[in-house]
């Protein structure tokens, strides 16, 4: 069967995958779009799995909001330069669409949620790495849930991200508050928590004049 351009545009745009790889899948599935999508995820797990030893350390850290809850959502690649890519962003609000909607408890259980077209986000991860050439890993994320107070955020560029839940307080406090940390990145709240967190560590940390 003889794959026209059309062909090959219609499977880039479902896969996301580039035009040569697209017309190398539908080459070897006779056309057939479905199996050619089939034989892409094949192969982006294939080349996922090669590169799941790679470092990503850069990336986007997400804040995102809810009636009730707020999240913090870190997605890395491998490089700066995908991480300012379209798909790897378009990739970040589909995570953090599903992350906002579903009820998640971990990173595994986020990446087996599926979308709107029926895949699961582990899919796209897959298609991504394959379209981009990198390591993509939905490496963590946070939660705080209102209750009587409110939460406030701030976020510094692309790789630092604060939430804060405040009470008797207001938003701006709270999201000065926000900032300090991003500036400071305190380990611990209260200087009593740093004997459950670091019990070894105690003599190592000095809070001021004695």
């Amino acid at each position: 069967m003889t794959v026209t351009a059309n062909m090959v545009k219609e499977l880039r745009t479902r896969s996301g995958a580039g035009m040569m790889e697209c017309k190398k899948a539908l080459v070897e599935t006779a056309g057939d779009i479905e199996a050619a999508i089939s034989h892409l995820r094949k192969s982006g797990a294939a080349k996922a799995a090669k590169k799941a030893g790679r470092i990503a350390a850069e990336g986007k850290i997400l804040i995102l909001s809810a009636t009730d809850k707020s999240f913090l959502l870190e997605v890395n690649s491998e490089t700066d330069f995908v991480a300012k890519d379209s798909n790897f962003l378009s990739f970040c609000e589909v995570v953090g669409t599903a992350l906002l909607t579903g009820s998640s408890g971990n990173v595994d259980e986020l990446l087996a949620s599926r979308t709107s077209s029926g895949e699961t986000l582990e899919d796209k991860r897959l298609e991504l790495i394959s379209t981009v050439g990198e390591n993509i890993s939905v490496r963590r994320f946070e939660s705080i849930e209102k209750s009587s107070g409110l939460i406030e955020s701030y976020a510094h560029g692309d790789r630092i991200g604060v939430l804060v839940e405040l009470e008797g307080g207001s938003a701006e406090l709270a999201r000065s508050i926000a900032m300090h940390i991003a500036a400071s990145n305190p380990l611990c709240i209260l200087e009593s928590d740093l004997d459950r967190r670091f019990p070894r560590q105690r003599e190592n940390y000095i809070f001021g004049p004695s």
